[in-house]
């Protein structure tokens, strides 16, 4: 029986906390740490900020002029930009005529996955979240039971992660996921991912089994970060069914995926790689083929400059503290330790830029007239892997840990490296940092187009 007071909360004061002051700052140093480098989130903290201090419609004002900064900001343009790009990137074509609107893709009843290292326990765990049956293949049994310990406990949190929003994940059942060490249990596969590590010998006689074994309508994908996709289709009697599916690590979690086209590579199969992306959820790129694609051939660059940012005078943790702030998410070095630094000892190895077929005589730092740094193959020699060794830029708590502390004895390798090199070492700041990482980035883009490797700019942003 009481009348109804004024409802509007315009109307209404704004409850004061006792500690406001201190719950604002501490509110505005998580939103930074978590949005380094973006404007958006910061400006949105200060409206609320305004909503706290100001009268209702003071506040409001405020609020727009925020919003008009952000609305007319190169951020904004750069974030609009990327959106459409990522859902331009499904309208693929090729140079020799093939496009997404005249290939149709083949269905993938089962797939199946060779080799259960790193790369191909995140693949599997990918293909049981999009209910595609497959069969997990190791060479033998011993590989295999590890593989399959790692591949459960993966599944076991995405069903954890998977059950709040009410699903459910059925990986027991091996109707839905069988592990073998037999290859005969992929003759009636559509699909098969090879995931072995970077090895041309290993894969193209495993490519030549496939194509023994396969069914002839089958698609033989490789996951290779930058070997050639001719050659190994050149170990199979079907050229025209393998293509490259470059996943990037960890597989279950990173929503790009390269697809790439060789010389005899048909329609049929990149229609259907586009497709198993999409199943997939991740965003499929088609690009074509050369030494380390897209993703990794901008890459070396980008990482060669910041190992000579350190051979300089700077340190991991500086140059990563500046492309993040900038905004990457994680800074070179740490990108490293975390996809392993065994990985491109061993590609350099194959190339002959290091290890036992360098020729006597070569300078330590220069190949093939252009500047070289041995630093991360000195790395590698010592054992220092990354996170999985439990050292590598930075050290780890332990082998697999994940928190990177900077290192002593990585700064005194430098020191003593810089000496034996009669280096003088100079301070480097923030600017050159981002300049000498980003432009040599940008201009490998630049070259990647020109080169018709990629056919758009989207495509590579």
């Amino acid at each position: 029986g009481q009348p109804l007071g004024p409802r509007r909360l315009s109307l209404k004061a704004v409850p004061k906390l006792p500690n406001m002051e201190a719950f604002l700052r501490e509110a505005l140093v998580r939103v930074k740490s978590q949005a380094r480098g973006c404007l958006a989130p910061e400006l949105c903290f200060q409206a609320v900020r305004a909503a706290t201090e100001m009268p209702f419609a003071e506040g409001v004002r405020r609020e727009q002029e925020l919003f008009r900064l952000l609305l007319t900001s190169g951020q904004a343009q750069a974030l609009q930009y990327a959106f459409f790009a990522e859902r331009a990137v499904h309208r693929w074509a090729t140079p020799g005529g093939a496009s997404w609107s005249s290939a149709a893709p083949q269905p993938v009843r089962k797939a199946a996955v060779i080799g259960l290292g790193t790369m191909g326990r995140g693949i599997v765990t990918s293909l049981v979240k999009a209910n595609i049956p497959l069969v997990a293949l190791e060479q033998d049994l011993e590989y295999l039971n590890k593989g399959r310990k790692a591949v459960m406990l993966l599944l076991e949190h995405e069903a954890k992660k998977m059950e709040r929003g009410a699903q459910t994940l059925d990986f027991h059942n091996p109707a839905h996921l069988q592990f073998t060490v037999d290859f005969d249990l992929l003759r009636d596969v559509d699909l098969v991912i090879e995931a072995v590590f970077e090895n041309m010998a290993l894969k193209k006689e495993i490519f030549h089994k496939l194509s023994k074994i396969c069914k002839p309508g089958a698609l033989l994908c490789t996951n290779t970060s930058a070997l050639n996709i001719d050659e190994i289709a050149s170990a199979t009697s079907r050229p025209q069914q393998v293509i490259g599916t470059h996943f990037f690590s960890p597989a279950h979690v990173m929503r790009l995926l390269e697809i790439i086209y060789g010389r005899h590579t048909s329609p049929t199969a990149i229609a259907t790689a586009m497709q198993l992306a999409k199943a997939l959820k991740k965003v499929g790129v088609v690009v074509g083929n050369c030494f380390g694609f897209v993703g990794n051939r901008m890459m070396f660059p980008y990482v060669q400059q910041a190992v000579f940012l350190l051979e300089e005078g700077s340190r991991p943790e500086a140059v990563d503290r500046a492309l993040e702030d900038f905004g990457f998410k994680i800074g070179p070095f740490r990108m490293s330790d975390l996809a392993g630094l065994d990985v491109g000892w061993r590609s350099r190895k194959d190339q002959g830029l290091t290890g036992p077929s360098l020729p006597a005589g070569t300078p330590a730092r220069q190949r093939h007239g252009q500047r070289y740094s041995p630093l991360p193959d000195l790395l590698c020699e010592q054992g220092r892997f990354g996170q999985k060794s439990g050292k590598g830029w930075y050290q780890y708590e332990k082998a697999g840990g994940r928190t990177a502390t900077p290192d002593p004895w990585l700064h005194n390798l430098l020191s003593q490296y810089r000496d034996a090199h009669r280096i003088k070492t100079r301070f480097i700041d923030q600017e050159e940092i981002l300049e000498r990482c980003l432009f040599s980035l940008i201009n490998e883009g630049f070259a990647i187009l020109a080169e018709g490797i990629a056919s758009g700019p989207e495509h590579l942003d």
